[in-house]
């Protein structure tokens, strides 16, 4: 039979420490290692400059032009109900993209 190494608890508790240590810094240079020779990343391609050109917006074809009353009314009755008073002097249609951003922004708030 042979004899433990140590029994010291602080020794053996170094040496586990530096094994996991070396094997937490091996993997973080392998993963590294994948990320550089990645097959699957797209190929970087140089941009065109931007140029300064103005883009128009379209109105999409569904949108009424003109507003309807009933419309104006449950504008009206929304903006009331929220505690705003007043008259609608222009009702248009908005871009939508900004909804997921506004209930983010609306979700930290809480």
């Amino acid at each position: 039979m042979h004899q433990p190494v140590t029994t010291n608890p602080f020794i053996i508790m170094l040496i586990n420490m530096t094994v996991v240590f070396l094997v937490l810094i091996a993997l973080m240079y392998l993963i590294k290692l994948i990320h550089y020779i990645d097959p699957t990343k797209p190929k970087a391609k140089e941009a065109p400059a931007p140029s300064p050109v103005v883009q128009e917006v379209a109105i999409p074809d569904n949108v009424p032009q003109k507003n309807d009353d009933e419309v104006v009314a449950a504008i009206m009755a929304a903006l009331s109900s929220m505690g705003e008073y007043g008259t609608v002097k222009a009702i248009r249609p908005i871009n939508r993209e900004g909804w997921k951003q506004s209930g983010r922004v609306q979700n930290m708030n809480f």
